[in-house]
């Protein structure tokens, strides 16, 4: 299953064994960077309580910020998909982009030129030293695939795991359907 070559814009998705670990149970993660210092990637599908308007009250956003993953929580990073309307972006993969020029986003935000389709915010990253990603993937604990969503923002927070696992077949399912807290079952 991980015969995907590691590179950015893939998705990471949690493999069942790791359900108690509390940053990445259930995790759906983009790639948004691998070189051979390292690996950097956001969970998509991990909701804060917290909107942009919350952490950046001038901009009276609604936009949900999302948990990135455990490093530099105190950080506010964004993926977007428009480079012509934010400079200074890095593309990820077709239609994917990673940061750029925030006083420019803040702008966009203000003239609510931004939707919730366009860009996802996150409170820190997860990331990984040389080769730790790849030692992961030797102990089972992530599956690549490619990244086939059309917008990766319209995707549902709540399936997208359990959807990508009943894809897999064997004995996913059963793991897909399975209460979050298997100690309540």
């Amino acid at each position: 299953m991980n015969s995907k070559k590691l590179t950015k814009g893939k998705l990471l998705i949690a493999e069942p064994s790791i359900l108690n670990d509390t940053s990445f149970n259930r995790s759906v993660i983009l790639l948004s960077e691998h070189n051979d210092e390292g690996s950097i990637g956001f969970i998509l599908n991990k909701p804060s309580e917290f909107t942009l308007g919350d952490l950046l009250p001038d901009t009276k956003s609604d936009l949900i910020i999302y948990n990135g993953g455990p490093v530099s929580q105190e950080n506010l990073y964004f993926v977007h998909r428009v480079p012509e309307l934010i400079p200074e972006s890095i593309q990820i993969a077709e239609n994917i982009y990673w940061g750029g020029n925030f006083e420019n986003v803040q702008k966009l935000l203000e003239r609510n030129l931004l939707k919730k389709l366009d860009i996802r915010f996150f409170l820190g990253y997860s990331g990984w030293s040389k080769d730790q990603l790849q030692s992961e993937l030797d102990t089972t604990s992530w599956i690549v695939i490619d990244n086939t969503y059309k917008n990766i923002f319209d995707i549902s927070d709540h399936s997208i795991w359990k959807d990508n696992l009943l894809s897999f077949g064997g004995d996913y399912p059963l793991w897909a359907n399975a209460p979050e807290n298997i100690s309540l079952n």
